[in-house]
């Protein structure tokens, strides 16, 4: 039942753009015994369907700018690749670390720096 509510809070959040992952990971590193990778991992697969029925709903409603999107999509997924291969080479409890940290500095930033 837990692992059934955090998919659909990680949904809910995904959908309106914000990142399901900062749900998603936190959440089964408390809930699951699974090491950093794998837990990214799901994180990853779960993302691709979230993803495409939150793109269909965003290009229906015209807040899609292909012309500024597709230079994004094809440096992401090489930042993507190179991402990966770091991650499947560092230690589980450094990339859960790294991980944290960086929630800390998003949250920070939200938090202090952000200007409205």
């Amino acid at each position: 039942m837990v692992l059934f509510l955090l998919g659909l809070f990680a949904g809910i959040i995904g959908g309106m753009g914000i990142g399901g992952g900062i749900i998603l990971i936190p959440g089964l590193i408390f809930f699951t015994e699974l090491k950093q990778q794998t837990i990214q991992s799901i994180n990853l697969l779960s993302f691709i369907p979230l993803a495409v029925m939150a793109l269909f709903i965003h290009i229906r409603n015209k807040n899609v700018l292909l012309k500024l999107s597709i230079p994004i999509v094809v440096f992401g997924l090489f930042g993507a690749y190179l991402g990966s291969r770091i991650a499947a080479n560092i230690p589980s409890e450094t990339l859960r670390k790294l991980f944290g940290v960086f929630l800390l500095a998003i949250g920070a930033y939200e938090l202090f720096l952000k200007k409205k």
